[in-house]
């Protein structure tokens, strides 16, 4: 198997300055805010970090691909590097203190172009998670000072607690009768959004969550922390990774049967 430590260590230090670049600028009253063609906000500080990101993987990784979500695509290659500068950008314009930067490293296999490494970083909230293929996914203020990360055993939906992040994108898709079931059979439903939830399925705190169209700048780094602490993430046509359009994500035990709910 192969060993993503480096590309780990180096996500860590794309992630400790970009949270230098956007807590610089969270609440900042004189905060440039712009609208893009998609109708949802994009800030100063998000294009700031992800320029950051993308000089720095320039210099160390100069044979990677780059995706991200202001800049789009630049180079080619078996290894792609997917950065969300800010998930969350609503709440940071707001000064909600619910957003992250998510930077993954995706490469090509037998299954094709997977996540490989992730780093989900929330200065804000003082958190990060993070995991390599193979490594297990963790916690914690630094490499060194880590949790590891275990998804929850609950087995039944009656007991389970499904995470969401609006009701308008179900409805939006004629999606909403079964995402509707879900909540009334679940013990405890929370609209979280954004990667909260995925981390918290991560951490075990969250048992499933679900979301109907992401892209997959939002979805790469969650994808692999999930799995490497024992979950299951899929799109919502149950095809493993993030690269559906939408996702579901849950303990493994609950999968099949979210699944079912929102497909239905």
């Amino acid at each position: 198997m192969l060993d993503y430590h480096d590309d780990l260590r180096l996500a860590h230090v794309l992630a400790d300055a970009a949270d230098a670049t956007t807590m610089e600028r969270f609440k900042a009253l004189d905060l440039k805010v712009e609208t893009k063609p998609d109708m949802t906000p994009v800030s100063e500080a998000d294009k700031a970090a992800e320029e950051l990101i993308r000089s720095s993987l320039q210099r160390t990784r100069p044979r990677d691909a780059v995706l991200g979500e202001e800049f789009g695509t630049e180079g080619h290659g078996p290894r792609r590097w997917v950065i969300d500068p800010i998930d969350g950008t609503k709440n940071y314009v707001r000064g909600v203190p619910v957003w992250a930067t998510l930077i993954a490293l995706m490469e090509m296999g037998e299954g094709g172009d997977r996540p490989v490494v992730g780093v989900v970083s929330a200065p804000a909230l003082h958190r990060r998670w993070w995991a390599a293929l193979g490594a297990g996914a963790y916690t914690g203020r630094s490499l060194s000072k880590a949790t590891r990360l275990q998804v929850s055993k609950v087995a039944e939906v009656r007991d389970a607690s499904f995470a969401y992040s609006s009701l308008h994108g179900w409805e939006e898709r004629g999606m909403l009768g079964g995402f509707m079931d879900l909540t009334r059979d679940c013990w405890r439903t929370r609209g979280y959004g954004d990667f909260w939830p995925y981390m918290m399925v991560a951490e075990g705190s969250v048992d499933m969550c679900a979301e109907p169209e992401l892209s997959l700048w939002d979805m790469a780094a969650s994808a692999v922390i999930v799995e490497e602490a024992g979950g299951s993430f899929t799109g919502l046509d149950g095809n493993p990774g993030p690269q559906s359009g939408s996702a579901a994500a849950s303990n493994g035990l609950l999968h099949e049967t979210l699944l079912s709910y929102l497909t239905a």
